[in-house]
């Protein structure tokens, strides 16, 4: 068990337990995220996301 708390114990561990749909799921909301940030900068997107992180109050510059 003390391989769990490093990087290849927590993959082996993930490997182990999670199913292929799981894991394909996850790959898919990593890609959307991915998506989103990279394809979503209309200043109107991006100027609402600020608004949000500032009335979560979440200092950004």
């Amino acid at each position: 068990m003390a391989t769990a708390n490093t990087v290849n114990g927590r993959i082996e561990r993930a490997r182990t337990e999670l199913s292929p749909t799981q894991m394909a799921a996850g790959l898919l909301f990593i890609a959307a995220l991915g998506f989103t940030l990279l394809f979503v900068q209309d200043p109107l997107v991006h100027d609402s996301l600020h608004n949000f992180r500032h009335a979560a109050g979440i200092a950004c510059h």
